[in-house]
């Protein structure tokens, strides 16, 4: 079976900036504003304190209506709201409009599930002493609920799945929801990613590792610093973001308007150590991907780092984009978005794939937040762009580098509008 051109049709997200679509997102990234913020709970007896990304525009009982709402964990709200998004960019019905839908699939990235749901019945049952928990709670916390939760809505009988990958959760779901497509396998897929990681236990367990940024009500704007010398650590987020990718000709037939193309897929794994990333496993997922899309290093006009300002991460990834690139790296627009939508786990993949795409639909590269003269040594040899930049862009890459070693690499292209 011949290989399809794969479109980008739907794109949607839970805007961590507030109410705004996909305009106001981009606009808002692409001036380096941020959307981080200080996070003090009122539990007790620590509670927590801690810069983070939250969505406080997002009410899951408007935007869903509460009967569905109640049904879900909030990683599944934002994923369900997210996807229900791009579907409605895509131009699509939500109810079935006499084409069969026993192709069209959910391929979805999430590292945490419905951790807010075990953690609510684990306070229940020791903090409140209730003898039981709700009969909902299994269907709440599984990880694949969100899909579950979209093929219904949509009414999608093809394949739905979640892959739990860490970091790279939401990269490795959109890559194998392409590969779908383009085999022919499915004619439509609605892709992404969601979680939720201010669970106490899950916000404490990333404070035990040592990589979190720290930050009070006046600093934590800035506490996300990817490579800059002064970097302290990534800083957590919740969110939603979804695509919908569809066969070309069924895009064209139907007068879609096409956001970009995606275009290769690559994966790989370090094999050598859970949390320390490495640089020959980096290279090699970015090789396979420009392999699988047919492109050269000389056709990519920017890169959306996986860029988590941690110590050891930053540098390894600048080394691997170096040796793939050789000489041209040292022109080779590089962000790092999470500078300003933090790191969303499982979602982080799906939110930097619509930054990518949007970045090369309207021309303009994101920036790196808080860089701008403060770059470290180790991490030099690429183009960090600083500030908001436009400039034609024909093909661009996105990194997602996980705990375990998992690399996943994804490439778009611009079409022409």
């Amino acid at each position: 079976m011949s290989q399809r051109r794969v479109a980008i049709t739907g794109l949607g997200l839970v805007n961590p900036y507030g109410s705004g679509g996909l305009a106001d997102f981009f606009a808002r990234l692409s001036a380096g504003e941020s959307a981080i913020r200080y996070l003090l709970t009122d539990d007790q007896p620590r509670p927590l304190s801690i810069p983070f990304v939250s969505c406080p525009a997002f009410d899951a009982d408007t935007a869903l209506g509460k009967p569905l709402a109640s049904m879900m964990d909030r990683f599944a709200q934002l994923g369900m709201a997210a996807a229900f998004a791009a579907w409605d960019d895509a131009g699509l019905p939500r109810q079935t409009d006499g084409e069969s839908r026993d192709s069209w699939g959910v391929a979805w990235g999430t590292a945490l599930g419905g951790t807010l749901a075990y953690e609510k019945g684990y306070r229940e049952l020791w903090q409140k002493g209730r003898e039981r928990l709700s009969p909902l709670a299994v269907v709440l916390g599984m990880n694949n609920a969100a899909n579950a939760h979209i093929s219904i809505q949509l009414g999608l009988g093809g394949i739905s799945m979640s892959h739990t990958v860490a970091c790279a959760s939401s990269a490795i779901a959109i890559g194998e929801a392409f590969r779908r497509v383009r085999s022919g396998e499915a004619t439509i897929m609605v892709t992404g990613g969601s979680d939720v990681p201010q669970a106490y236990g899950v916000a404490r367990a990333w404070e035990a590792l040592r990589v979190m940024a720290p930050g009070d009500a006046d600093t934590s704007p800035q506490a996300c610093r990817p490579f800059a010398a002064d970097r302290r650590g990534l800083v957590l987020g919740e969110g939603g973001a979804a695509l919908v990718l569809e066969d070309w000709e069924h895009a064209v037939a139907r007068g879609a308007t096409i956001h970009g193309e995606i275009v290769g897929y690559g994966t790989s794994c370090d094999h050598s150590h859970l949390v320390k990333p490495e640089v020959a496993g980096q290279v090699r997922a970015l090789h396979l991907t420009l392999a699988d899309a047919g492109l050269t290093p000389a056709d990519i006009d920017y890169v959306n780092a996986h860029g988590t300002a941690t110590a050891e991460g930053d540098p390894v990834e600048v080394a691997a984009l170096k040796q793939v690139f050789g000489e041209r790296a040292a022109q080779l627009p590089v962000s790092a978005t999470k500078s300003m939508h933090g790191h969303l786990l499982g979602a982080a993949g799906a939110i930097e794939a619509i930054a990518t795409v949007l970045a090369l639909r309207e021309q303009v590269v994101p920036p790196t937040a808080h860089l701008d003269g403060k770059l470290d040594p180790a991490c030099a040899g690429v183009d960090h762009v600083t500030t908001g930049r436009r400039q034609p862009l024909r093909a661009a890459l996105s990194n997602s580098f996980a705990f375990g070693g998992s690399n996943a690499v994804l490439a778009f292209r611009a079409v022409a509008p």
